[in-house]
């Protein structure tokens, strides 16, 4: 089966934690409890993306030195996910020099050789701490890289996977590609005749219904309300917008989304594993809450299907709040429907 369907099957992420934060003590120690990882395994999720910044782990002021209060944060996770039968994903979302929403003259990671040696420095640390993990704990090296330099990417990411397997080397580490992780940049990656080095991307197409009127996005302000399944509506406004964006493709006056869309959408996936028979992990997906509700389950439950029928597994964005949220104020699930549609299916 491969052990990202029979392991990492169906899973949530845990967005805005230790990640996309300002890092308060008060925050991380309130933001999530041990109750909404057995919520999360009550599903039937079969595991958790954790998202996590390095300042949680290190200090600019003094790098090199690794933050034992970030770790027991991790540890603690980790010791939650044991005891509820989850499985955990790593995510390094930000890296020393290198985050997806950084302006471009921050991210040095590319060309700087100091931030390179942090962040491989980093997985080593990781690496030495859960060596006694099995398959239960799986290393996504990179969150979204948007460099669109490949070969810069896979050297960096090849030192990091020769460091982290050099002193561990039955680790699962996960590689993403440019573009935003998107399924396009799976091209671009290098591909490794190890087993133990496995593949993702991320998938939020398409925009129009995932992310409208996101106020972070060109879409933002537009008031138009995207159905789904429906017809793209208010093109005459939003087309002049995306034209020309990569994550905009295939839209004009007849185009309806649904199922057939999506699977249109990640074609460039299903034709990577095809092509070198590797499995897939998508590490995010979902839509956001100005859509109507139904219409964000109703996408949900679709693109769902569209991994089952590839074998992919996949990991929802995200459980609370970051506009995404799974749970509404009450910590209550946003609907029955959702809690069916990501258990998984034996």
């Amino acid at each position: 089966m491969g052990i990202l369907f029979e392991k990492y099957r169906s899973g949530m992420n845990l967005g805005g934690w230790i990640s996309q934060c300002k890092y308060e003590k008060e925050h991380i120690a309130e933001f999530i409890k041990e109750d909404d990882v057995k919520k999360i395994a009550s599903w039937g999720c079969d595991h958790i993306r954790l998202p996590f910044d390095y300042p949680v782990l290190e200090s600019d002021s003094a790098p090199f030195v690794y933050l034992e209060e970030g770790f027991a944060v991790i540890d603690k996770v980790l010791k939650w996910c044991k005891s509820t039968g989850l499985n955990l994903v790593l995510d390094l979302h930000k890296a020393p020099g290198y985050a997806f929403h950084n302006a471009a003259e921050e991210n040095i990671l590319f060309t700087d050789e100091t931030a390179q040696k942090r962040f491989i420095s980093l997985w080593e640390e990781f690496t030495r701490r859960y060596k006694n993990e099995g398959d239960n704990v799986i290393f996504e090296l990179m969150n979204e890289i948007v460099d669109p330099h490949g070969e810069t990417w896979n050297n960096i990411a090849r030192r990091a996977i020769d460091a982290i397997h050099a002193i561990d080397p039955n680790r699962y580490i996960l590689l993403g590609g440019p573009y935003f992780n998107a399924s396009v940049g799976l091209a671009t990656l290098e591909i490794y005749d190890n087993p133990r080095v496995l593949y993702n991307f991320h998938s939020y197409e398409p925009l129009y219904v995932t992310h409208q009127n996101a106020y972070w996005t060109k879409l933002k302000d537009t008031g138009i309300k995207q159905p789904y399944p429906g017809k793209a509506e208010g093109l005459e406004i939003l087309k002049p917008l995306m034209d020309g964006s990569a994550a905009f493709p295939y839209v004009d006056e007849n185009t309806f989304f649904d199922k057939d869309y999506i699977e249109k959408c990640i074609a460039d996936a299903i034709a990577f594993t095809k092509k070198h028979g590797k499995e897939l992990y998508c590490g995010e997906y979902g839509a956001i809450d100005k859509a109507d509700l139904q219409s964000r389950i109703n996408y949900i439950r679709d693109i769902n299907e569209v991994f089952e029928k590839h074998r992919m597994g996949r990991a929802l964005w995200t459980y609370k709040r970051m506009d995404f949220p799974s749970i509404d104020e009450n910590g209550e699930a946003v609907s029955p429907e959702l809690v069916e549609i990501l258990g998984v299916k034996k």
